[in-house]
């Protein structure tokens, strides 16, 4: 194996050609038409860009909202890789989890490469650590480097976890990754931390949040190049999806969410309208299997005057060009805004509603009291919006009666579907360092967020309800939700739109048991 340090980086990733500027976007590709650049070059690494194999089920890009096997098996898009791909000539994006690819599977194809980013998080960072161990035993010249909030928060712990990393990347790491795969000199590349040839962390200065996002490259390009898009399925939207981003940041200050937290921060930063308009184009164009659009933003819905003016001019420009689609929003937007979205090709709305517990959303600082959202279900109702509904049990000032109360919650406001989590103190977030400072989490829990399995575990205890109580209450909460004879006879209605629809649902009834089985054991 190469040591120290790979050859100290491939001596101090030696050449002296300069990659372009972080104005001028996409280099040897347009950013303003989204082209992935194809031309061979050989002042670029031979990069893979790589989700590594990891729990069966497991999907890590869906970042903080659920980083663990999935009741259901379900995966979205890799967008946070797809993005530095599309940056680098002639590189490639490897979803192995999606893929069903096996450890050996992904090995041989990685070996061919001379730089690997992959995509890490805190329940996935052991598997990953391992995957990179094998791959620099099967080809010791490689450079190794991580991604993601995990390797943001914690840079020290992931580089000295095992040698077979050579650097990890904080901040928005877009850029950063294109620099390294044109090989600038890493002493010189921002945001950036790496083991020098003493093995002695270095932490390069950070690098400056990326202010105008129409400069980066479309991701569809690269998920016709390089995924299998019948892959990606999720229980609530269409099948065959595609999910973007049209901006990264969130204004809320949700104590247990971890992107705005670490990657991307508190300031929505968005494309224009414009942009995101082009890529559904390209989109509709190009991959005409894709029956919906899904907008993956925190928060896409965000109440300021500006945002709600774009969103306005992509919702009519979608319902031009004849789109269904779907985003995540609050449980806060006014029924005349809910209206224009439905009347242009609005469908879903994933809906973080957390908790039927007014102290408990003021405790998570969530911004939003359970008559605001029930009125603003209501509404969907009315316009005939189907929500997906997102609870989390575990919150500081849960109870066993607060957990019921939420439940019955659930159950009133009626989403179409709902997912229940447990609560996960992921480092680098309030909700960690209020559990670590309060002694809800033990030092040996600090990492346990899953199972040897993936699935999620309950990590929180609270003097009055043991972390066994909070995560029982979770088969306790989809069994008082789904097994109601008015929720059956939903499912059933929608089974019979079509036979798809029939096998998709049985499918998913299925795994659903199977899930239902396993946590309570």
């Amino acid at each position: 194996m190469s040591t120290p340090a790979t050859t100290a980086l491939r001596k101090d990733f030696s050449p002296s050609s300069q990659p372009p500027s972080q104005s001028s976007g996409t280099p040897a590709a347009s950013a303003a038409h989204g082209d992935v650049a194809t031309s061979s070059r050989q002042d670029v690494y031979r990069t893979l860009f790589l989700q590594a194999p990891s729990f069966d089920g497991f999907d890590g890009g869906a970042g903080s909202r659920y980083q663990a096997k999935r009741e259901i098996k379900s995966f979205w898009y890799p967008t946070w890789l797809a993005q530095p791909a599309a940056l680098v000539p002639d590189s490639r994006l490897l979803d192995a989890p999606a893929d069903e690819l096996s450890v050996e599977d992904t090995l041989k194809i990685a070996a061919r490469y001379e730089l690997v980013i992959i995509h890490t998080s805190t329940p996935s960072f052991p598997t990953d650590a391992k995957f990179a161990e094998l791959l620099k035993g099967r080809n010791p010249q490689v450079l190794i480097g991580m991604v993601g909030a995990k390797t943001m928060i914690e840079p020290d712990g992931a580089l000295l976890a095992t040698t077979a990393i050579d650097f990890v990347c904080g901040e928005e790491f877009d850029y950063t990754c294109r620099d390294l795969a044109f090989k600038m000199p890493i002493k010189q590349v921002r945001g950036v931390s790496w083991r020098d040839a003493d093995n002695h962390v270095v932490h390069n200065p950070p690098r400056a949040t990326i202010e105008n996002m129409d400069e980066l490259p479309f991701v569809a390009p690269v998920y016709k190049r390089d995924l299998t898009i019948n892959n990606y399925f999720i229980g609530y939207l269409q099948h065959p999806y595609v999910s973007l981003y049209t901006g990264r940041g969130c204004r809320s200050k949700c104590t247990f969410c971890l992107w705005p937290q670490t990657v991307g921060g508190h300031r929505y930063r968005v494309r224009s309208a414009d942009s995101v308009l082009a890529e559904a184009q390209w989109i509709k164009d190009n991959m005409p299997e894709v029956k919906e659009l899904m907008f993956d933003d925190d928060t896409f819905t965000d109440l300021s005057k500006e945002n709600m003016e774009r969103v306005y001019a992509i919702a009519r420009g979608l319902g031009k060009m004849g789109w269904t689609w779907s985003c995540n929003s609050k449980a806060n937007v006014p029924f005349d805004a809910l209206k224009i979205m439905h009347d242009n090709g609005l469908r879903l709305l994933l809906v973080g509603y957390e908790s039927g517990d007014d102290q408990i959303l003021l405790n998570i600082k969530k911004g939003l009291r359970t008559d605001i959202a029930r009125r603003f279900t209501q509404d969907c109702r009315k316009l005939g919006i189907t929500i997906h509904g997102t609870f989390i049990l575990g919150l500081p000032g849960e109870t066993p009666e607060t957990i019921q109360k939420t439940i019955d919650y659930a159950k009133s406001i009626n989403p179409h579907t709902i997912q229940v989590s447990l609560a996960a103190p992921y480092p680098g977030t309030t909700l960690y360092k209020q559990a670590v400072d309060n002694g809800w989490l033990t030092h040996s829990d600090e990492h346990n967020l899953v199972n040897e399995k993936g699935v999620q575990l309950a990590t929180i205890s609270y003097p009055n309800l043991s972390k066994e109580e909070i995560f029982h209450g979770v088969e306790r909460f989809y069994r008082a939700f789904y097994f109601r004879p008015s929720k059956i006879w939903e499912i059933v209605k929608e089974m019979m739109t079509s036979w798809d629809m029939t096998k998709r649902r049985l499918r998913e009834g299925v795994e659903f048991y199977h899930f239902l089985h396993a946590h309570e054991a």
